[in-house]
């Protein structure tokens, strides 16, 4: 046990080594912490899979430089992932739950125009949709697009129009 102590010491002055052991538990602590968390957490990336990344790597922190007691800030940090999992859960059982929690997809061109109310709901620009668009089809142009979105983890996705191919029998 004082071997353990040594290495990971109690004191908030570590040496380089002191930290290197501490970063190599955490470094293993976490990869466990986000086996709990579940694969959502870094794949949706939607607000609160981001709020689970951005205080793991707070928390955790803590204890690699020794500003935090080492136990604790594993304890509270494999809660938030319990919790994480939990409101995951409850998202895929409950509907109206993840509404709630992230929101919904918002609209914001359809039928050939910019819906500006809903432009302004979701806090975007002519200019933000059309990088959307200029990302997604490598073109400056919304002559093909049908609908916009803006969804509920902030990215803007888009639904090309229906192009009908003229059939063999029209050409003949």
């Amino acid at each position: 046990m004082e071997t353990l102590q040594e290495i990971f010491s109690l004191e908030t002055e570590l040496t380089a080594l002191q930290m290197a052991c501490r970063a190599t538990a955490i470094f293993f602590i976490a990869f466990i912490l986000i086996r709990v968390a579940g694969r959502r957490s870094f794949g949706i990336r939607t607000p609160i899979d981001n709020i689970i990344v951005i205080l793991l790597g707070a928390i955790l922190s803590r204890a690699v430089v020794g500003s935090s007691p080492f136990i604790p800030i594993i304890f509270a940090s494999f809660i938030l992932c319990v919790l994480h999992r939990i409101f995951g859960w409850l998202f895929t059982h409950y509907e109206s739950f993840g509404r709630m929690v992230e929101g919904e997809k918002i609209i914001l061109y359809a039928n050939g125009k910019f819906l500006k109310e809903n432009m302004k709901r979701g806090l975007v620009r002519e200019e933000d949709i059309m990088q959307g668009v200029r990302k997604a089809t490598l073109l400056d142009s919304i002559e093909d697009i049908d609908k916009i979105y803006l969804e509920h983890n902030g990215e803007i996705s888009l639904i090309k129009k229906i192009q009908i191919k003229p059939s063999v029998a029209e050409h003949t």
